[in-house]
């Protein structure tokens, strides 16, 4: 659970009075949880390929509209304890790709091994942009474009061949 502060001056009467059993100092303090992170795709099934069939996501659940024409998939890893979601949007009538924006940055998933992770995506086709040279840390894309940053749990692995030796790819 995260917690979000706010200056309790800032709020308007009623809601200092409602939140004023949650005080600590002169801020208050509101309990917030993350839920999902939104992604537009142009192509669902590749989108799910590579978020389902390569990085191994799960997809908890799908809505269609189809009055405002879009389909939502919500995937996880199903890490017990971990409920945030990636939602991808797919506008069926989107032909062009979306520009990418400079107002998103990246994911970012914690791995058992870093090393081995790296190495099935790259058998399963996926670039590894910026290779872990580190030991801690490697970058993906999506096939539209979303940046992956791969993290390994704990501590960086011994450095190793042939990611210490790999160069980086385009931008991530």
């Amino acid at each position: 659970m995260r917690l979000l502060f706010f200056q309790e001056a800032a709020l308007p009467r009623f809601a200092r009075e409602r939140l004023a059993a949650r005080r600590f100092g002169g801020t208050l303090v509101v309990a917030m949880r993350y839920l999902h992170t939104m992604l537009r795709v142009r192509d669902l099934d590749a989108a799910l390929d590579f978020f389902v069939a390569k990085l191994g996501l799960r997809e908890r659940r799908r809505e269609q509209n189809e009055a405002g024409r879009f389909t939502l998939v919500f995937l996880a890893t199903g890490a017990d304890g971990d409920a945030g979601e990636i939602e991808l949007t797919y506008n069926w009538d989107q032909a062009e790709p979306y520009p990418t924006g400079r107002f998103f940055g990246h994911l970012a998933y914690e791995v058992d091994d870093l090393y081995a992770t790296c190495e099935q995506l790259r058998a399963a086709g996926v670039a590894i942009l910026r290779p872990p040279r580190d030991g801690h840390m490697a970058f993906i894309k999506s096939p539209d474009g979303h940046s992956v940053e791969l993290l390994q749990r704990g501590q960086a692995l011994p450095r190793q061949e042939p990611w210490v030796s790999m160069p980086n790819q385009g931008s991530w």
